[in-house]
C-alpha cells in the first residue's frame, strides 16, 4: 500500500510541474468565487431529493436496475453520509441483494454485468471502513477480471486484437473506454495498482482509443485525426458517438478524452508521457462546461463527474483554455452546477442520452462531481 501511494503521489507531483509549466504567466479566468454556505445548501438540497426520492426497498431508479442505486450510494457517501446514515445503509442492503454465485453484483440475467458489477465496487469500497465487505469485493475483482478482453479466461483475444484489454457491459460484441474506465475505477476500489496485470492490458486498450499515433497504437484509426482526444472504441471497426471527420477518422470527444486521461493515470502513465500531454493538450482546447464537447448536451453529467475525477487525478489545479486563459476548473464546474440545480435539488438533462432524463442518476452524477469541488475547510 505504502509503495502505491508513493508510485500515485510521483505521477500527481509530476503532473502538477507540467501544468505549471504550460500555464506560466498566463491571465487568469475572473469567474466569481461561489462560498462555502452555496456549495453546502446545494448539496444539502441534493441529499434531500435523494432521500424523498429513495423507493421502500432502498433503491433508486430501480427499473434501470442496481447500477444507478451505486452510483448515488457513492454519491451521497462522498458528500458526507456515512454509510450507517438509515438512506445509505437501505441502498447498501438492497445492492446486496444482487451479488451473484460468481461474484459478480448484478441483477440476473442481464447484459450488463461489468457496468454494474464496477459500479457496486466502487460503492461497497466507499462504505468498507470496517472491512466488513472485504469479501464481497474480492469476489466481484475476480470476476471482473475473468470478463476482461484478453484476460486469463478469454481465450482467442491476442495483443493484437482492437478488443485486448477491453471492457465492455457485460455479454456484449465488443469492450469500449466507457465501460472500460469504470472497469479501472473498480480495479482501483479494489486495489490494484499500475503493475496489476489486468491494469496493465487495460492500459493497451485506453490507448488504442485515443487519436495519437505512438508505438502503442497502431490502429488504422491512429492517424487520421491526431488530436489527442479520445473516442469510444477501436473494436468493431471503431466507434465514436461523435461521428466521424472527412476522412474517416473517428470524432474525439470530452466525456471519452477525459475518461481516457483518467484511465492512463490510474495506469501509471506519466505526465511527460506524450499519451498524457496530448490529451491534456485536448482538454486545453477544448475546455467548457456548457457542454459535453463534441456531443452537445448529450451526456453532460457524465462528462461532468468524468471531468472531474480525471482533473483531480491528473493533479491540475487550474486548466488554460485555447486563448491562453487560466481556469480554475473546481470553480467552473461549481458554478455550473449550482445554476442549473432545480428548485427540488435535482439536476435532469433534457436530452435523453444516456438515460440522463432520469434525475436520480443525474443527481447522483453531480453529487460525485461536487465531491471535487469542496471549497477548503468544508469537510
Amino acid at each position: 500500500m505504502f509503495c502505491r501511494t508513493l508510485c500515485r503521489l510521483s505521477l500527481l507531483l509530476a503532473a502538477v510541474a507540467v501544468a505549471q509549466s504550460s500555464l506560466a504567466d498566463q491571465p487568469a479566468a475572473t469567474a466569481a468565487k461561489i462560498d462555502a454556505k452555496t456549495y453546502q445548501q446545494t448539496v444539502d438540497r441534493a441529499i434531500q431529493f435523494l432521500k424523498n426520492k429513495q423507493a421502500p426497498d432502498g433503491s433508486f431508479a430501480a427499473q434501470a436496475g442496481p447500477g444507478v442505486t451505486a452510483v448515488v450510494t457513492t454519491g451521497l457517501m462522498r458528500n458526507g453520509l456515512s454509510p450507517d446514515d438509515p438512506t445509505v445503509a437501505k441502498a447498501l442492503k438492497y445492492l446486496q441483494g444482487f451479488v451473484q454465485a460468481d461474484g459478480s453484483v448484478c441483477a440476473p440475467k442481464n447484459m450488463v454485468q461489468n457496468y454494474e458489477t464496477s459500479l457496486a465496487v466502487v460503492c461497497f469500497h466507499e462504505a468498507n471502513g470496517n472491512h466488513q465487505y472485504d469479501a464481497l469485493i474480492k469476489n466481484a475483482e475476480k470476476y471482473l477480471k475473468s470478463m476482461q478482453w484478453g484476460g486469463d479466461n478469454q481465450e482467442g483475444v491476442d495483443k493484437s486484437d482492437p478488443k485486448y484489454g477491453g471492457a465492455g457491459y457485460g455479454k456484449h460484441k465488443r469492450p469500449d473506454l466507457s465501460n472500460t474506465q469504470f472497469f479501472l475505477d473498480a480495479l482501483q476500489a479494489a486495489g490494484n495498482g499500475p503493475d496489476d496485470p489486468a491494469v496493465k492490458r487495460a492500459l493497451v486498450f485506453v490507448s488504442r482509443c485515443q487519436n495519437l499515433e505512438t508505438e502503442n497504437n497502431t490502429t488504422p484509426m491512429a492517424a487520421k485525426n491526431p488530436d489527442g482526444g479520445f473516442y469510444y472504441t477501436p473494436a468493431a471497426g471503431g466507434i465514436s458517438d461523435a461521428g466521424t471527420t472527412e476522412n474517416g477518422g473517428l470524432r474525439s470527444y470530452g466525456s471519452m478524452t477525459y475518461a481516457g486521461l483518467k484511465s492512463m493515470i490510474y495506469a501509471g502513465v506519466k505526465a511527460d508521457d506524450p499519451r498524457v500531454k496530448a490529451a491534456i493538450k485536448w482538454c486545453q482546447m477544448h475546455y467548457g462546461l456548457d457542454s459535453n464537447p463534441g456531443m452537445g448536451a448529450a451526456g453532460l453529467y457524465y462528462y461532468y463527474q468524468t471531468f472531474a475525477k480525471a482533473l483531480a487525478a491528473s493533479g491540475l489545479t487550474l486548466v488554460q483554455d485555447d486563448k491562453g486563459v487560466k481556469h480554475d476548473w473546481r470553480q467552473d464546474l461549481l458554478a455550473a452546477l449550482v445554476s442549473r440545480q432545480r428548485p427540488n435539488g435535482s439536476w435532469v438533462n433534457e436530452d435523453k442520452h444516456w438515460y440522463e432524463t432520469e434525475p436520480s442518476l443525474v443527481t447522483g452524477y453531480a453529487l460525485l462531481s461536487l465531491a471535487y469541488c469542496r471549497p477548503a475547510g468544508e469537510k
